[in-house]
């Protein structure tokens, strides 16, 4: 089992390496194991929720609890990425029609992991990959 501890320095060592400014903050009112926050520029993560993920996918992806915290966080990053390559009018999800809300959260969600993808390490791109296939699953 991962602590917060344990976490935040997985989180804090990618966004170094990748010199990404982004906040991290750990939230046990999270839903999610993990979610960027646009507004506020923040990766949150649950760790109950993130140990409870790898619990799900561990039998399906052969990874380490650390690279799966890893995938996660490419995933979160890819959402960081895409809003600031892609200025995304979110008014539309609080203000727009379903379908609206539907086609733009499906075009970020599609984003995020194109994006994310491209941070990769190559020797898990294939674990990441099989992520994305299960997270559809899951979702």
């Amino acid at each position: 089992m991962l602590y917060i501890w344990d976490i935040e320095k997985i989180i804090k060592i990618t966004l170094d390496e990748f010199q990404l400014n982004i906040n991290y903050e750990f939230s046990n009112t999270l839903t999610a194991p993990m979610s960027y926050n646009v507004s506020t520029n923040t990766i949150k993560f649950n760790y109950l929720k993130v140990n409870g993920y790898i619990a799900k996918i561990n039998f399906k992806i052969r990874e380490t609890d650390e690279n799966l915290v890893k995938l996660m966080l490419y995933h979160e990053i890819g959402y960081y990425l895409d809003f600031k390559k892609n200025k995304h009018d979110i008014r539309t999800l609080m203000y727009g029609e379903d379908d609206e809300k539907e086609q733009l959260m499906s075009e970020i969600e599609k984003n995020s992991w194109d994006y994310g993808r491209k941070i990769v390490p190559e020797h898990l791109v294939n674990a990441y990959d099989h992520l994305r296939e299960l997270d559809k699953v899951f979702s």
